[in-house]
């Protein structure tokens, strides 16, 4: 254990923006006033593009209010980045936190900041700087290691079910085949969000592809074509990092040109070409003259309203809880454990070392996709549906009795 600094502490947020991470913002804030070693918290605008420029806000002044209103507000309230810090850099700003006093840093985000952290981290020490540095975790995709789930992803999840409640519906009412890409590069979580709104034996979505299992084009189109024979319509939800055989995704075999950011990650959401290309190979080779596809690109990120309650619980634990890890220890990352020994859903959190989560991603597990590998199983509808919202309850007319 760490003896306690008494310093001056920074924040900020990094990567793209959730439903909760302004949560977690307030988890640090609040917990950072129990705090009389934390003398200023200074919040980092556009996180290290923002420290590099010297840009920052008192977060100490900012009242009770406001905060409980940036508390339920989506998208990052100091504003975002995703630079990635070199030790060049890093040196700079080591510098601005030795011209203010810094010596906690926590850093809200997902692997990249994670590995951003990791690297100031190790150029304090280098340059015999004591700095506590703590990564708090967040993303839609759900796709960090060692925790169980990550803040922002329930909350995405709800919007995605919702979406496809309301998508199944209106496919019911004019029935044909509708295919929706959703986010997710390399982890299907966020997909399979989509099937936690089916409460009939017919609701869709009735195919559900995911990144980690292989999607032969052919094996598609047949898929739809037995769904659509059997129902007489289809609803399709694929993953943007779908991948054909050979591990490259359909997303990048389309693209004309591929952007990246800065840590080398292809941009997949954001374009419908996906989307149509698989809606084009069904109405081509099925002759179905009713196909439509959507895209959602990046609606579930911070759509307002629709925060789930334990999300929202959870990231603000998750701020406070590096805070009081800071208090006595040097580094690491904050992760969820689930405590299955409970009767309820219950969580526990606990720290784990910056290395164990930087750079690094987690796929879904086996068991959570179906032995075709076009839809999920109820091991993944136990695992994420204590973390979504309440879903609304719907009826449908169409399969009464004709009289």
């Amino acid at each position: 254990m760490s003896k306690v600094l008494k310093a001056n502490a920074v924040v900020g947020q990094s990567g793209g923006p959730t439903a909760v991470i302004n949560a977690s913002l307030v988890g640090v804030i609040e917990e950072a006033r129990r705090h009389p070693e934390i003398k200023k918290l200074y919040g980092a605008i556009h996180a290290v593009a923002g420290i590099a420029k010297d840009q920052f806000i008192d977060l100490k002044k900012v009242s009770a209010a406001v905060l409980k209103a940036v508390a339920a507000s989506p998208s990052s309230a100091l504003g975002s980045s995703r630079d990635k810090p070199t030790a060049e850099s890093c040196s700079a700003i080591i510098e601005f936190f030795k011209k203010r006093d810094v010596r906690y840093f926590f850093y809200i985000g997902g692997n990249d900041s994670a590995n951003a952290a990791r690297i100031l981290k190790t150029v304090a020490d280098q340059a015999g700087y004591e700095l506590r540095v703590f990564h708090i975790p967040k993303t839609v995709d759900n796709d960090l290691p060692i925790t169980d789930h990550c803040p922002g992803y329930g909350s995405a999840a709800t919007f995605v079910a919702l979406a496809l409640i309301g998508d199944d519906l209106d496919n019911r009412s004019l029935p044909g085949v509708k295919i929706d890409v959703i986010m997710g590069r390399n982890a299907g979580f966020l997909t399979a969000a989509c099937a936690l709104g089916r409460k009939r034996g017919d609701d869709g979505p009735h195919l559900v592809y995911v990144p980690e299992r292989p999607v032969l084009l052919d094996k598609f189109i047949s898929d739809v074509d037995s769904v659509v024979k059997k129902l007489g319509r289809c609803v399709v939800a694929a993953s943007e990092g779908i991948r054909d055989t050979d591990g490259v995704t359909w997303a990048e075999k389309l693209a004309k040109g591929v952007e990246t950011d800065a840590y080398g990650n292809i941009q997949l959401s954001g374009t419908g070409a996906l989307a149509d290309f698989l809606a084009d190979q069904v109405r081509n080779k099925l002759k179905i003259k009713r196909v439509r596809a959507d895209t959602f690109g990046y609606l579930q990120r911070s759509f307002p309203g629709i925060q789930s309650t334990v999300d929202v619980r959870e990231a603000k634990q998750c701020g406070k809880e590096a805070v009081k890890l800071a208090m006595k220890e040097n580094s690491g990352s904050v992760a969820i454990r689930r405590l299955r020994n409970k009767p309820k859903y219950a969580v526990e959190l606990f720290r784990t070392e910056l290395c164990n989560v930087a750079e690094k991603t987690r796929s879904m597990p086996a068991e959570f996709i179906n032995a075709e590998g076009n839809g999920v199983t109820d091991a993944f509808i136990e695992y994420a549906s204590p973390l979504i919202g309440k879903l609304p309850k719907t009826e449908y007319l169409g399969n009464y009795p004709r009289v």
